[in-house]
């Protein structure tokens, strides 16, 4: 890589190592913020909703600005806001002000995650993507590694708002050192690229409908599936009655707005790239594999704190072998979809994640830390193996007007992912626990639930597991985009 491409590839992996710890920071500090400002359970869990739901809305959005303004450009002033919104978020005098620049927070967030992956492509040769995105995900796991013990320091020395603190001058430094590399060096987004695209949008329209669309039903699609425990599971007719009519809605909604992009000339959602088999089954497998992931990492501390007893640290030293495994494997994957594709890599990922997944529905109250971190090292390694490639090969496979859209619409399947894992998650071990309980919730646990909590967990596990087997049928159903290199070189 040339110098100005060093730059660009450290400023990217800032963004997503500041992005990743923030999120898993504030995850710790939860307890805290509703301590301090006394507010319930669910309105502090908005401060993490508001975070995903904004990420996951934009990120399309950004994406298509990307093939209009340049990938660099909006990269960067998305680090400035983003550190702005950090800066703001600790000055929250209470929980609504907090929520509010969590949101303006996300909106930085959002314009770096959807134009990071194409930056990525742009300074890397096709035969060695896989490479530069394994690198990244070094970076991501960093984030996740560092994120719970930087909070808890933080929590402990000083004050909560340190934790939004702790990245603000980071961010201002790459922003000043990379703004004008980002805009004048990357050429993901070349100038004949993005006047070709900004004539198809003054003949055709923006399609301002679609983005509307869009917004509404990803939100509603988030909202019902994060609500979905309180409203399929609570109490008498009405809960049930705005479940089911939540689901109607969602279900026209989907058709109306699939409908539209069909319809339009220059549509929101390039519903033609889903037609090619390689891109639909890279964006299916990655929205699978990271709710599979998210089945583990919600209910994996409950398991470790009231069956097994761990105190927190000893949890997190625990949880922290799913990310370290990240961190050795991912380089590796990258150089090994380099040279031989993402079918064959990512697909043996997804079957080692199904094969964690079955290992995890055998967990008992005599199982020990050690084999624990063992079976989550192997859900880590892989999704090592299946993330930069699979990445790599969606963004290979597809033409240069197609990059920006693609590296967002790569980063909504993975958020989409966590937000649907963790809904179906809860759901799931909500029900059956309440059956095997007489009806009772997890904040009603004692240890005479033991058998129930465990009876649950295993169900949701095997859930997690038919559904990771999917993903793996679907990895390996994929067209290799990614080699599509070796035949144009």
């Amino acid at each position: 890589m040339q110098k100005n491409h060093k730059k660009i590839f450290l400023t990217v992996s800032a963004g997503v190592f500041m992005s990743t710890m923030d999120s898993s920071m504030v995850n710790v500090a939860l307890p805290v913020l509703m301590r301090t400002f006394h507010s319930s359970l669910a309105l502090t869990e908005w401060v993490v909703l508001i975070y995903l739901l904004t990420i996951t809305v934009l990120l399309l959005f950004w994406g298509k600005m990307c093939n209009l303004f340049g990938c660099g450009r909006i990269y960067s002033r998305g680090m400035l806001i983003f550190t702005v919104g950090s800066l703001l978020c600790g000055t929250a005098p209470n929980i609504y002000f907090l929520i509010l620049f969590r949101f303006f927070q996300a909106l930085g967030a959002s314009m770096m995650m959807a134009t990071g992956p194409a930056l990525i492509k742009s300074i890397y040769p096709a035969d060695r993507l896989g490479r530069g995105l394994g690198l990244i995900g070094v970076a991501t796991s960093l984030g996740l590694m560092t994120g719970p013990v930087v909070s808890g320091l933080l929590l402990h020395l000083l004050h909560w708002r340190a934790i939004f603190w702790v990245t603000v001058p980071v961010g201002l430094f790459f922003f000043v050192m990379t703004r004008r590399i980002l805009v004048v060096s990357t050429s993901g987004c070349n100038e004949n690229i993005m006047e070709e695209d900004k004539k198809r949008t003054r003949i055709k329209g923006v399609d301002m409908i679609g983005a509307l669309l869009w917004a509404g039903v990803v939100s509603l699609t988030l909202l019902v599936f994060t609500y979905a425990t309180s409203l399929c599971c609570g109490n008498g007719v009405y809960a049930s009655a705005v479940f089911v009519g939540g689901l109607v809605l969602l279900f026209f909604g989907w058709i109306f707005f699939i409908r539209h992009e069909r319809k339009h000339a220059a549509p929101f959602l390039p519903v033609s790239l889903f037609q090619q088999r390689f891109f639909s089954m890279a964006l299916l497998s990655s929205t699978l594999s990271f709710g599979v992931l998210f089945f583990v990492l919600i209910l994996m501390p409950f398991y470790l704190a009231r069956i097994l007893g761990l105190t927190p640290d000893r949890i997190g030293y625990v949880m922290m072998a799913l990310p370290l495994s990240v961190f050795v494997v991912s380089p590796i994957a990258g150089r090994l979809h380099d040279g031989i594709g993402a079918r064959i890599i990512a697909t043996f990922g997804l079957f080692c994640c199904f094969v964690s997944l079955l290992l995890l529905t055998g967990l008992t109250v005599e199982s020990s830390p050690l084999s624990i971190a063992i079976r989550l090292m192997l859900l880590g390694f892989g999704q090592a193996m299946f993330l930069s490639p699979n990445s790599a090969a969606a963004l290979i496979g597809v033409s240069e007007d197609q990059v920006g859209v693609t590296s967002s619409l790569l980063a909504t399947a993975r958020n989409f992912g966590m937000l649907a894992g963790t809904a179906l998650a809860g759901l799931i071990f909500a029900f059956y626990f309440a059956a095997a309980t007489d009806g009772l919730d997890l904040k009603d646990y004692t240890p005479a639930h033991l058998d129930g909590f465990l009876f649950a967990l295993r169900r949701t596990f095997q859930v997690g597991a038919a559904l990771s087997l999917v993903s793996v049928i679907a990895s390996w159903m994929r067209q290799d985009g990614g080699r599509r290199w070796k035949a144009e070189g």
